[in-house]
């Protein structure tokens, strides 16, 4: 077996623990008084965390001057994805019982459901194109549209930062990790990285 070989079904098993996590807690009762708000805050919260992840995954290799974050950056993206579609369908099924007129007027009226649709929309196509076939086909143009992942990372960001209510200090992070990706992203450009 190749060394390493276990890293991927590791991080592959990991990333389904938020998923058993949020199941178990509404199973057995401890997701609160409102299990769909909890499934959809819980959800779009790792969602967030995968998006950024995959942010991190190029400079990371950089800095540790190793392959595996950029073998795993698919992964991590796909699961950025997964996560997405069941923070959607929570409130698109559960918690808004398939009203589509509603969720439309949803999507037009409030700032932080339109930037989170935003996100899923920008995030479809990455999913879609993630595969080496795909990469081989679009050749340099799949460079410039997975660079739009910097805009899944700033939609979903302000799509948390807007829907947060009172304590603001973990959207803010959030804004912070960004920024300091954003910013390592610029200064990558700059240099011609």
């Amino acid at each position: 077996m190749k060394p390493g070989w276990w890293i991927k079904p590791a991080v592959f098993t990991a990333s389904l623990i938020p998923l058993c996590a949020v199941i178990w807690s509404v199973v057995n009762g401890t997701a609160g008084p409102n299990p769909i708000e909890a499934i959809e805050k819980q959800t779009g919260e790792w969602s967030l965390r995968f998006v950024l992840l995959s942010l991190a995954m190029t400079p990371m290799a950089q800095l540790f001057k190793s392959i595996w974050p950029i073998k795993l950056r698919r992964m991590v993206g796909l699961f950025a994805f997964f996560y997405v579609v069941v923070h959607l369908l929570a409130y698109v099924v559960l918690d808004q019982s398939m009203n589509l007129t509603y969720i439309f007027e949803d999507i037009l009226k409030r700032p932080f459901i339109t930037a989170g649709f935003v996100a899923f929309l920008i995030m479809v196509p990455l999913t879609v194109t993630s595969n080496k076939y795909m990469m081989n086909k679009l050749g340099k143009r799949w460079k410039v549209l997975h660079r739009t992942a910097y805009l899944v990372g700033v939609a979903g960001v302000l799509h948390y930062v807007w829907l947060a209510k009172g304590d603001q200090l973990e959207p803010l992070v959030y804004l912070a990790v960004l920024l300091v990706l954003l910013g390592y992203r610029m200064t990558g450009l700059i240099k011609g990285r």
